[in-house]
């Protein structure tokens, strides 16, 4: 049978009954030509507030461009996104993860009033990413996300910098390390222009991920933000989006275990951000498909590191584009039978079709070969224990110990750690406590790079742990575990720890524990009671309210 292209407009704007839907609409522009194509939802993720979207509504035009030669009709809307670097460090970042939650219910709600019958989602920030899958996910419709694009690296004193190293510099200042003048020489070259964080960080990690699952178009991530090429890419999104829906393929058709399995597969091939945990999680409840926080460990462990990328690595998001880009990742895992390389992408081809033609850069150094991998395994582990019994995650990317021994240093909110670490108060070998920052407690969820960066600025960073029921940037490097679960503000283990106790990190056996019995801490746990809730109406009220742990992804639930 035939899909229609129409599966939905017809609804809205067919029949004599529809002439007061289609009168307001003719009053905009829109002509009766317009109004009996297909009708493709642009949702655009553009604002002043940040560099990591600031393009794109200029990019929106190529892929209106696009959708209106291939015989569509675009229609575009905007919703939120926030600057995970901007507000780092602040109660502002509170709102980051929460955003995921607004954007993809936004997008929801836009394609169940309009009808729309196919999407493309334009994102660049962190949380835009994952929030538009959810949404498309949700309303399953043919479409796809579209990435706007990497920041160019940016110059200082003959060196490639990236936001990572301004962060980097917050801590040398603080240690006497840095100077104000050379602080703000930093900070002016870092961010040359539009476009998100340069590094594997969250944005180009989810990028990735999102192709490697079929939910963007093969090889459109790599261009970067300000490349004449992402206008191309652009154009051409609009076109495939109006064929994918003549052919009728939707996202629950490509989103399967085993896709799925792809996208961590690429995570841990590329030492991507650990926020990638809890999107695909999310993600794989939204389609309802099984997937748990220890296929993480399973995938990454029988995936090898290829790709030299920061955080933990010398190369930037732009290097890997040159070097030969996401196809040509995908074509040195498929080689090597580490992905299933059937699966569907936006195109109708499978992986394997679309990576086939992969090129790449003679003498390029950014993508090992499979024979000579950077580390034999991923760049992410799970972690449980005592102190974790939902699991942790650690970007093993980022750090070169295995082990790490030595007394809590205990936070109940991350401006106090940030605090004694500004004050040379961390020493090397604590383990660095940060709690009260989980999915509820927060809430929100809060990303510790601030603390972390400053950490590594110091010189600490081989010689200081830390955990946190929080959750960390894509630029985060060092031995930390995030996401730690259950967390503190509904009681978990993490809340029993006191000031000078010994925590042990061992890698190598996947555990993360408190040198206490369980029964020393059900004591400590049975005389503790949880905090007032930060905020008591609101957003973050009804988020805390409705978010699950970060096990299942952080994801926001109706109350049964």
């Amino acid at each position: 049978m035939t899909f229609d292209p129409r599966h939905r407009s017809r609804l809205l704007l067919d029949g004599p009954g529809r002439a007061p839907a289609r009168s307001y609409l003719k009053a905009i522009g829109y002509s009766d030509e317009d109004l009996a194509r297909p009708i493709i939802g642009i949702a655009n993720t553009w604002l002043e507030t940040m560099t990591c979207n600031f393009h794109l509504r200029d990019l929106a035009t190529h892929v209106k461009a696009g959708v209106r030669e291939a015989g569509g009709t675009p229609m575009e809307f905007n919703t939120i996104a926030i600057s995970d670097g901007i507000t780092m460090g602040t109660e502002g970042m509170k709102t980051s993860l929460v955003s995921r939650e607004v954007i993809a219910d936004s997008i929801e709600l836009m394609g169940r009033g309009h009808y729309f019958d196919a999407l493309i989602c334009l994102v660049a920030c962190d949380k835009t990413l994952p929030g538009a899958a959810m949404g498309l996910v949700r309303l399953d419709v043919p479409g796809i996300v579209f990435y706007g694009g990497s920041i160019a690296p940016g110059k200082f004193r003959g060196k490639d910098v990236t936001i990572q190293d301004v962060f980097e510099a917050v801590g040398a200042h603080a240690r006497g390390l840095m100077t104000d003048d050379d602080l703000r020489e930093l900070e002016n070259a870092a961010c040359p222009g539009p476009g998100a964080c340069g590094g594997q960080f969250t944005a180009n990690t989810m990028a990735l991920a999102l192709e490697f699952l079929g939910l963007s178009p093969i090889g459109s991530a790599g261009p970067p933000a300000m490349d004449k090429r992402k206008e191309k890419a652009a154009y051409q999104a609009g076109r495939l989006v109006v064929d994918q829906l003549r052919r009728g393929l939707r996202p629950r058709d490509v989103l399967t275990r085993l896709s799925f399995e792809n996208a961590i597969a690429g995570v841990a091939a590329t030492g991507g951000s650990t926020n990638a945990v809890l999107h695909l999680l999310a993600m794989a409840r939204e389609a309802g498909v099984p997937l748990t926080i220890d296929d993480f460990d399973t995938v990454s462990s029988r995936t090898p590191t290829l790709a030299d990328l920061k955080p933990g690595g010398r190369f930037v998001a732009a290097d890997l584009d040159r070097a030969g880009g996401v196809p040509l990742v995908l074509r040195r895992l498929i080689a090597a039978g580490k992905l299933d390389g059937g699966q569907l992408t936006p195109s109708g081809k499978s992986l394997a079709e679309e990576s086939a033609g992969a090129s790449e850069a003679p003498g390029q150094e950014v993508v090992r070969p499979i024979d000579r991998p950077l580390k034999p395994t991923g760049g992410l582990m799970i972690l449980r224990g005592n102190l974790a019994p939902e699991g942790c995650v650690v970007k093993y990317a980022g750090t070169e110990r295995l082990s790490h021994r030595g007394p809590a240093r205990v936070f109940e909110r991350e401006e106090e750690a940030m605090a004694a670490v500004q004050a040379g108060a961390i020493q090397a070998g604590d383990v660095v406590v940060i709690r009260y920052e989980g999915p509820k407690g927060g809430p929100g969820m809060r990303e510790m790079l601030g603390v972390t960066a400053a950490i590594v600025g110091q010189g600490l960073g081989e010689s200081v742990a830390l955990l946190t029921d929080g959750r960390f940037s894509g630029a985060t490097r060092g031995l930390m575990a995030g996401h730690v679960a259950p967390e503190a503000f509904v009681g978990g283990p993490i809340a029993a720890v006191h000031e000078g106790d010994t925590i042990v990190f061992d890698l190598e056996h996947r555990s993360l524990n408190l040198e206490l019995s369980d029964g020393q801490i059900r004591e400590r746990l049975a005389g503790w009671s949880p905090p007032a809730p930060r905020y008591t109406s609101g957003v973050f009220a009804k988020y805390a309210s409705l978010v699950s742990s970060a096990s299942e992804g952080a994801i926001t639930r109706p109350v049964s």
